[in-house]
């Protein structure tokens, strides 16, 4: 049901594709849910492996690798340091692992961490 506070809304902000939505609160049905639950609603074999900050020089990939015969589900890098931007975060082509690529404006390394989430 509208408010007349909704109803009062203008026209032309309806008309120019504003979003209204209704927000709603959290019951007891969503609650969070007890450990053995969110264990059980993992991956079999779910792991999620960090390969550490280093200095590389500029655009050199740095690669981590799921242990194993995991494969990786998703992961992310960050790029660390003055000016710091990472250039590119995403899957080896194999889908054994992750790659992440940063430069550092006004020098010549940059440091890099890479995180993967890996599954059997």
């Amino acid at each position: 049901m509208l408010s007349k506070k909704l109803l009062a809304l203008p026209l032309a902000l309806l008309a120019a594709g504003a979003c209204v939505c209704a927000a709603t609160t959290a019951t007891a049905s969503t609650a969070a849910k007890p450990a053995s639950a969110r264990q059980a609603a993992l991956p079999p074999g779910y792991q999620l492996v960090t390969l550490p900050n280093a200095n590389v020089p500029n655009f050199q990939r740095r690669t981590l690798l799921c242990p194993g015969t995991k494969r990786v589900l998703g992961g992310g890098a960050e790029a660390q340091g003055n000016r710091a931007i990472l250039v590119g975060s995403f899957p080896t082509t194999d889908g054994r692992g992750w790659i992440g690529i940063g430069r550092q404006d006004g020098f010549n390394d940059v440091g890099i961490s890479v995180y993967a989430i890996c599954a059997d």
